[in-house]
């Protein structure tokens, strides 16, 4: 059975990481899944369909979020290459510029949490979280 102690220190760093999301992401007038969506395609091509099922949102909610997307140029959508029925969004350039600043102003938010542990705890809390979240 999973400790008492364990669970709240989960659900309190979840809200502590969802505020300081959810502070970058209105400060940057994006919507936390807009933030996610960033966030997937930092590296990746996406099918849209595959994205939509990630995220838990129909298809037609997810291209009313790409269209936003797109209209600011964060977003794009393309064909895939091996199947040109098969519509694949991917960040921009200047998606990928905003992803960049969210992220280092990410870091610098959670910079307090994260500085009071030394490299190795870090270290290891990362090994730990890693193996929390991968799915099995």
């Amino acid at each position: 059975m999973t400790s008492d102690a364990l669970i709240d220190g989960l659900v309190r760093s979840a809200f502590e990481v969802m505020g300081v999301l959810t502070r970058l992401s209105a400060k940057h007038d994006l919507s936390l899944t807009q933030l996610r969506v960033l966030g997937i395609l930092r590296d990746r091509r996406v099918r849209v369909t595959d994205l939509a099922a990630y995220l838990g949102l129909d298809k037609s909610t997810l291209s009313g979020l790409i269209d936003r997307a797109e209209r600011r140029g964060l977003l794009a959508r393309g064909k895939n290459p091996d199947d040109r029925r098969v519509v694949e969004v991917s960040m921009t350039p200047a998606g990928m510029e905003l992803f960049e600043r969210l992220e280092a102003e990410g870091r610098v938010a959670l910079e307090p949490a994260t500085g009071r542990l030394d490299p190795k705890q870090q270290a290891e809390l990362a090994r730990l979280l890693e193996l929390v979240l991968t799915p099995q």
